[in-house]
């Protein structure tokens, strides 16, 4: 990183777990390298279908399903350099970084065991378990809530014990919005801020000129 005092301030980009009844963090996990591009899909979801009421043709069902995807490196080796003041580095590699982003899709082994005991007790229907509220977070203009849906890990270097001490990590991630939560929802009213900052920027463009005639609407 440079060291020049004229340089701008790097923002981190990452991931927060939020729990959505009490809005408390639970967890900041920050990316240790920005990645260099991100991928992002919008799948429209729209009213009218194929030979199907034209009155539907130009409706909108929903915000278009946005997916993410990116990857990110994790890297121990300036750590492994100070073992003194890297003893997790020097002991377990990048373990527990992969661990904390891992940890996202898991159910804890509490809930776990909690589920098994009703099992045992003859509960017949067990609510699937709740996980925190995963933010992705990509500067002040884009705080996400989002689920992970697809994870992959490929671990490039080793130490000696066979810890891993760099590796990229894949992420697939799908933004969930107010159809998802609803609009009470902490993660739906962040959904809703996001959706009207996106509004304000694009109210900062001037509206172009083609310099064509349309018929039956005019000059553009």
């Amino acid at each position: 990183m440079t060291t020049f005092p004229g340089s701008p301030r790097l923002l981190k980009g990452g991931i927060v777990l939020i729990d959505p009844g009490s809005a408390t963090v639970l967890r900041v996990i920050t990316l240790q390298y920005n990645p260099d591009t991100l991928s992002r899909t919008l799948q429209v979801q729209g009213g009218g279908a194929e030979g199907g009421n034209r009155s539907e043709a130009l409706r909108l069902k929903g915000p278009p399903v946005e997916t993410i995807k990116l990857e990110a490196e994790i890297d121990a080796t300036d750590q492994l350099e100070f073992p003194e003041q890297n003893r997790n580095a020097t002991q377990l590699g990048i373990y527990p970084q992969l661990a904390a982003l891992e940890m996202i899709i898991y159910p804890s082994s509490i809930q776990l065991s909690n589920n098994n005991n009703q099992a045992q007790r003859g509960t017949l229907e067990i609510a699937p378990m709740e996980a925190p509220l995963t933010l992705f977070i990509w500067s002040k203009n884009r705080i996400l809530p989002v689920r992970i849906t697809d994870f992959s890990v490929t671990e490039e270097a080793f130490d000696p014990s066979l810890n891993p001490i760099r590796a990229k990590v894949s992420l697939g991630m799908r933004v969930l919005s107010v159809d998802d939560l609803g609009f009470h929802h902490l993660g739906g009213s962040l959904f809703m801020e996001y959706l009207q900052n996106k509004e304000q920027l694009a109210a900062k463009v001037p509206t172009g000129t083609l310099r064509i005639t349309i018929p039956g609407i005019g000059s553009v």
